[in-house]
């Protein structure tokens, strides 16, 4: 059986000279691995980047469990984060805190409509975008159904914790005008991190980080 469907791209892990899996998110799927047969033309690499919008063909077999995908397309363009270091950076962490978090077969209903709505928003802002991946952070631990409360997550944020009150109650618009220095920014990530690592039960260690922590101090 083949069906066309839109996935958003989390990591890929070469398999050979001209095959790589891609580990994605979709609505059909949730998290699922598919094998893409030469991938080593650069236009398709480029439409592999992390958090990247595709559409492909996927083909179903009951021979093995990995899926192919054929027929790439790139869904969004996302010019406004391709074109940005700043905004490539933030999606190689959030990829990889969603790649390492999210358990392969899980599908946790809406978080692929929430990952869209999220990677599309960041590529559509013009700048106060500093404080995105913190917003983006405490809305996963919901979307994962852990709901953030004073005392759960206090512990993991220490002295930060008033100010990681106001991220969970201020609009969109007004957390992203929060203003942070670099260290407290980057403790606070950390923090939030920790606390969906202990929750998730997941080992994240997410080595993206040291390039927030550079490009944000």
């Amino acid at each position: 059986m083949t069906a066309n469907i839109e996935l958003i791209v989390l990591h890929t892990t070469k398999t050979g000279d001209n095959s790589i899996v891609a580990h994605t998110l979709s609505k059909e799927y949730g998290r699922r691995s598919f094998l893409i047969r030469g991938a080593g033309k650069k236009s398709t690499m480029s439409m592999l980047l992390p958090l990247s919008i595709i559409e492909a063909d996927v083909v179903e077999t009951t021979k093995s469990t990995l899926f192919t995908a054929r027929n790439l397309s790139s869904r969004y363009p996302l010019l406004g984060i391709r074109n940005n270091l700043y905004k490539n950076s933030m999606t190689l962490f959030l990829s990889e805190v969603l790649y390492r978090t999210v358990k392969d077969g899980a599908n946790e209903d809406g978080l692929y409509a929430w990952c869209l709505k999220n990677i599309l928003l960041l590529d559509a802002m013009d700048s106060d975008f500093s404080n995105f991946h913190i917003r983006f952070l405490l809305e996963f631990a919901v979307a994962l159904g852990f709901s953030p409360e004073s005392r759960d997550l206090a512990p993991f944020v220490g002295e930060n914790f008033p100010i990681v009150e106001g991220f969970m109650k201020e609009s969109f618009a007004d957390a992203m005008m929060i203003p942070l220095n670099g260290s407290v920014r980057n403790e606070i990530a950390e923090g939030i991190l920790r606390y969906i690592e202990f929750h998730s039960d997941s080992a994240i260690n997410v080595a993206s980080l040291s390039v927030l922590r550079e490009l944000f101090s």
